[in-house]
């Protein structure tokens, strides 16, 4: 192991690239490093990751093993040598006889020990090998559960035909318990939620495992499909995790729809479930309906699930099919199978967030952990700390905590009383700042338009709540579990005297819809020549759902970000015309500072990703501002599998007439640069078959540049060439826009009609430009319009870059928060641009239209396989026979 690994187990004969990437990694690995590994799309990251990493723990599990098996040896050995020694000296002084002892003893212990992981490993095995095996247990367990299912459908039926219970012995679920200490340490398990003896014995120690994890839930099963293909398949254990709201089976759950109220009502389940097993010693059963109990989660269930997981890999929805099945929950099983899985596949959050972490039961001492599609890490793990609230959602919370406190202030304990008292205090205080009133309705109340930016001390004092614990007060919302507590009461009495927004004359059916309407009332001022469509009757519901769920939870998370340092983060105040729609934002400054716990307590961490330039910002941001010494950093990228003809980079610094393409701020709305820009992409859809997709750094200017070509003319004649489409602004419209766009490449290939193709209008940073596939004839040509930069004026930008200079050094003579602002507008270039060549027999074309691209600092940001093979052109001339060369070879070859 210590020389690396020449061959890795692989479902084909692997690249070159691929064997060195698998090579760097178990080196990687092995010695404990922390490294930085770029792998661009189409040259098989994925199975690399897999093979390689696995190799290693493969290999690392059978050292370990024998090096235990070594001390196991010489423990035994040291203690018969001892034992022989002793008999045969007779008497000895005091001192010695203790020290033999002593010697002894510890030797005992060390082969006891070693002793019971050799057992330990030894049943864990066997148990895999026989969940594996043993078919005709399955079945029996599955008939069983279907058994269950039915005997508790009819003690459902039956419990339906029992009396009401009165409204004070009802509400009781809504009560916080009494709140013993602010520093008590005793109290039950949190570890998955639950307390019972019996499923304690489920749970065992964390094996040594490698935590993979990635930004969406289908990246994640994309990764667990590419292990089903893998050699590991059959023998590794791997458990992937997922939210309740990915992963509930209970359909009267799943029908609540935000994850806010899935979490509430499975945590409520939970503890009626405990409540039922464990009634308090003496206490009196309350008459009435029985608490509503999760059917899917018994323990007999939950670990034949468990052992299902363990013993086959399955992605997330093949995990519900099962859950299905088998009549158990998905959520609770997988992490019951999180300490014997050797490899866990996991959202960002659940690795990054600690208190998430923590409650999926994620241990990280000593393990490995595998961050992929990290090009965008820093930014991750700063919104994840991030925290905002608006007026609005201010001036509900408070409204729904009072009338809380005031239903139940004779059945709260005085410490209870106390915090919740605090909390109104803090809420009302931040609704002054943003100069309200708690009383009123938020978007009646117009407030002086400004932004301020605060260090967190200096906005404690301004808001008169410096005097405030944060700590215990956090303290309490985890232990009380008020957010929790207050959304169940909300959702209970809304619209039933308990009001939504403040307290004011509105009746109940006003109150019930009041911000439904201010929404149609938004979409209709916002209406243009192209109508917008009205909201659908989903849509209404949305709006309906937002005005009756509690706030509470964001507020809790604000809190807790104000216990971040005083350094590391700033608050921004900004009021806008009324109270609901002015907010204070928490910005956390410093990602280090929660990204170092993760490396800290990692054996090893890799960040991976196809596009991972500039790399820079990584090093400097994430692993040396944590601790991380420059000699633990490895760094390793790869070129393409793609030949060097079948990519064609381009710089293009002017236009067919002459102008030179300079897209700054200044530049970019003047009518000769639009006019160029249509004149450009007209030439190039001339040439380039099937799809071109254009890139352009906003939405703003998409809509500008679009109105413009349609009065002059230029989008008639583009749509005379390329049928033309745009990027949607909602989401789930996506795939509709995407698939007709696919559509209409197809026909035009096999018809011959005057169309060559589609030209696909998008947005940097939009829904287009990260995640989607642009493969052959779907992107033969990829065209970005200026550069990207973000907008230098924007509050938090100016914060975050004024922190980095004062906290990083100087490089190449320029500040850390110049370098900032290049980084963020190059790697969002690089996204864009790697939506092309997805695979080795793909080619593309890439036409970077701004003269500053030329700048050989922006040159050597680009991924180094498209920076080797990139031309820059001042005439445009020279740049379009290049183009019309590419694809006429590209056709010839075809013929």
């Amino acid at each position: 192991m210590e020389n690396g690994r020449d061959t890795f187990p692989f479902p084909y004969q692997p690249y070159d690239i691929q064997q060195q990437f698998m090579q760097a990694l178990y080196r990687a690995l092995d010695q404990s490093k922390v490294g930085i590994f770029e792998s661009p799309t189409g040259t098989g990251k994925s199975l690399s990751l897999i093979c390689g990493a696995l190799s290693w723990l493969r290999d690392h599990e059978e050292k370990t093993i024998q090096e235990a098996a070594a001390l196991l040896q010489e423990g035994e050995a040291a203690l018969s040598t001892s034992a022989a020694q002793s008999s045969s000296t007779g008497s000895s002084a005091e001192p010695d006889w203790i020290t033999d002892f002593v010697q002894k003893k510890a030797e005992r212990d060390l082969v006891s020990k070693l002793k019971e992981e050799d057992l330990k490993r030894k049943k864990r095995e066997e148990r895999l090998e026989m969940i594996r095996n043993n078919a005709q247990l399955k079945y029996a367990l599955k008939r069983k559960s279907h058994e269950d299912e039915e005997a508790f459908k009819l003690l459902q039926l039956s419990k339906e035909d029992q009396a009401e219970a009165p409204e004070d012995q009802e509400d009781e679920e809504h009560i916080v318990a009494e709140y013993e200490s602010d520093d008590d340490s005793k109290g039950r398990s949190r570890l998955l939620g639950r307390e019972d003896e019996e499923e304690d014995e489920l749970v065992e120690e964390h094996v040594t495992k490698i935590y993979y994890c990635s930004r969406t839930h289908s990246q994640l099963a994309q990764f667990v499909h590419e292990v089903q293909k893998s050699p590991f398949s059959k023998d590794i254990s791997l458990v992937t995790l997922g939210s309740r709201q990915n992963l509930c089976i209970n359909e009267e759950v799943r029908r609540l729809g935000s994850i806010q109220r899935i979490n509430d009502r499975c945590m409520d389940m939970q503890k009626n479930k405990h409540e039922k097993q464990r009634p308090e010693d003496g206490a009196k059963r309350k008459r009435g309906p029985a608490k509503s109990v999760c059917p899917f989660n018994k323990a007999s269930a939950l670990q034949q699930m468990r052992d299902e997981v363990l013993g086959t890999v399955y992605d997330i929805e093949q995990l519900i099919k099962v859950g299905k099945d088998i009549h158990s929950c998905p959520y609770y099983a997988t992490r019951l199978a999180i300490p014997p899985a050797k490899l866990v596949v996991l959202p960002y959050q659940m690795v990054l967030h600690e208190a998430t972490r923590r409650a999926a039961g994620v241990q990280l001492k000593g393990q490995v952990v595998i961050i992929d599609e990290a090009h965008n890490l820093s930014d991750t793990l700063s919104c994840i700390h991030s925290s905002e609230l608006n007026g609005s959602q201010l001036c509900r919370a408070y409204s729904q905590l009072s009338q809380y406190a005031d239903r139940y202030k004779s059945r709260l304990k005085a410490k209870n009383l106390m915090y919740i008292k605090q909390i109104l205090f803090a809420i009302e205080r931040l609704v002054r700042v943003l100069g309200g009133k708690v009383g009123q309705n938020p978007q009646s109340q117009n407030t002086q338009a400004g932004t301020e930016m605060h260090t967190i001390n200096n906005f404690l004092f301004k808001a008169e709540i410096d005097n405030i614990n944060w700590f215990k007060l956090q303290r309490y919302f985890e232990k009380s579990m008020i957010s929790r507590k207050l959304s169940g009461f909300v959702e209970k009495y809304a619209g039933s005297g308990v009001t939504l927004h403040t307290q004011n004359t509105l009746n109940k059916e006003n109150r019930r819809t009041e911000g439904l309407l201010n929404y149609l009332k938004t979409l209709k001022s916002n209406q243009n020549s192209a109508s917008v469509p009205q909201p659908d009757l989903q849509e209404s519901a949305e709006a309906e759902k937002v005005l009756s769920a509690s706030p509470m939870m964001q507020i809790e998370g604000f809190f807790m970000a104000l216990t971040n340092s005083n350094t590391d983060g700033r608050v921004l105040v900004h009021r806008q015309g009324t109270l609901s729609e002015s907010s204070i934002k928490f910005l956390l400054l410093n990602p280090a500072v929660h990204f170092a716990e993760v490396l800290k307590e990692c054996r090893s961490v890799i960040i991976a990703g196809g596009t991972m330039q500039p790399v820079s910002d990584f090093k400097e941001e994430l692993l040396l501002s944590a601790g991380v010494g420059q000699e633990r950093i490895v760094e390793f990228a790869c070129g393409h599998v793609i030949p060097p003809e079948n990519i064609l980079p381009i710089v293009m610094c002017s236009g067919p007439s002459g102008q030179e393409l300079d897209f700054t701020f200044q530049s970019r709305d003047l009518p000769c640069m639009m006019d160029e820009t249509g004149r450009i992409l007209s030439n190039i859809c001339n040439v380039v078959p099937g799809g071109v997709v254009c890139f352009f750094p906003s939405y703003e200017y998409l809509r500008r540049i679009m109105c413009h070509w349609e009065a002059s003319g230029a989008l008639t004649r583009l749509s005379n060439k390329k049928k033309i489409f745009q990027e949607p602004k909602k989401a789930n419209q996506v795939e509709h826009v995407l698939s007709e766009f696919s559509r209409c490449i197809q026909r035009c290939a096999q018809e011959s009609s005057g169309l060559t193709g589609a030209l696909l209008f998008s947005v940097v940073g939009g829904k287009m430009s990260e995640g989607i596939n642009f493969s052959d004839d779907l992107g033969r040509c990829v065209v970005m319009v200026g550069m990207p930069y973000p907008n230098i004026k924007s509050p938090e930008l100016q914060e975050k870059m004024s922190y980095l200079d004062k906290h990083l050094p100087h490089s190449q003579g320029k500040s850390p928060g110049q370098a900032l602002v290049e980084n963020l507008c190059m790697k969002a270039v690089n996204q864009s641009i790697g939506r092309a060549i997805r695979h080795r027999g793909d080619y593309s074309s890439v036409v970077l239209c701004d003269r500053r691209y030329s700048r050989p600092a922006t040159l050597s940001k680009l991924p180094a396989w498209i920076r080797s093979r990139t031309s820059t052109y001042a005439t445009f001339g020279p740049a379009f026979a290049a183009l019309r060369k590419f694809f006429m070879e590209k056709k010839q070859q075809q013929v």
